[in-house]
């Protein structure tokens, strides 16, 4: 499978590491069912139970297909650039299921990626495991661009934002992170605040909106357990923290941690080792 129930920091049911997955109603058949035919891509007229069908589409390791340029025509498949000072190569544009918008999934040559081309159960690209990333093409930086930094060309023929200016705005995003609010929409929670989450003390690092689902979401370090991430989340640097500390919950889901208790918190972070 693919996780333990839990899916960005939401716990949706428990299970054993790498036995949980999500599938849509449609995907899905009753065991020992009949279920629906179909035929086989490239078994000639030969029919199947649809379940054979996705298995034997699963087997074949089909993915999406892929644009070969961005919008903007300046990342191309088979391109190598850079995504937060990591270099890799561009396997995949277009669109995904984990959020709007046009995307770039990477082959990471350098550095640790967060899966080998496949989010959620969707086959985007092949890569070998925790090598590959999405990113937006404005959070990538190009050979092309660095090269011709100087030269104050329009970016494409529906954009009238200077060459320059994109250059500069990739080079500061790569190593930058989301604006965050002060506070959340009801004030109960506040950036640095210290709270807790599932019963693990942790330390608000973002609050606003994501990429990867609707509302208002808290990025925290957690100080004293394993949290899922550094910060990033489908390519997308919202904060900072060490590596497998960073979660993402609902408001609904924390509680503030009582003032009397806020020494020892403060003190088991210190201790924490990373």
């Amino acid at each position: 499978g693919m996780h333990d129930g839990s899916v960005m920091g939401i716990p949706y049911f428990n299970c054993a590491a790498a036995k949980g997955i999500f599938a849509q109603p449609a995907q899905l058949f009753p065991s020992g069912a009949t279920t629906p035919e179909a035929s086989v891509p490239g078994a000639g007229n030969t029919v199947v139970p649809m379940a054979a069908a996705i298995l034997a589409a699963e087997q074949r390791h089909v993915t999406l297909p892929s644009k070969k340029q961005t919008s903007d025509g300046f990342i191309s498949t088979g391109q190598e650039v850079e995504w937060v000072g990591k270099k890799g190569i561009v396997r995949y544009i277009g669109d995904v299921k984990f959020a709007p918008g046009e995307w770039v999934g990477l082959e990471l040559t350098e550095g640790k990626g967060v899966h080998d081309g496949s989010v959620m159960g969707i086959s985007y690209f092949d890569c070998k495991a925790a090598k590959g990333v999405f990113a937006p093409a404005q959070l990538l930086a190009n050979d092309m661009l660095l090269d011709s930094a100087t030269v104050a060309a329009p970016v494409s023929a529906k954009s009238s934002v200077p060459r320059v200016v994109a250059v500069r705005a990739a080079e500061d995003q790569r190593h930058a992170t989301f604006p965050s609010k002060e506070r959340t929409v009801d004030s109960s929670f506040s950036l640095g605040q210290q709270v807790e989450w599932s019963g693990k003390k942790g330390i608000v690092r973002y609050i606003g909106d994501v990429s990867f689902a609707a509302g208002e979401w808290v990025g925290l370090e957690l100080t004293d357990a394993k949290g899922m991430h550094d910060g990033s989340v489908m390519g997308i640097p919202y904060f900072e923290c060490p590596l497998a500390k960073g979660v993402f919950a609902l408001p609904a889901q924390l509680s503030a941690v009582p003032t009397a208790t806020k020494d020892a918190f403060e003190h088991d972070r210190v201790m924490t080792p990373v």
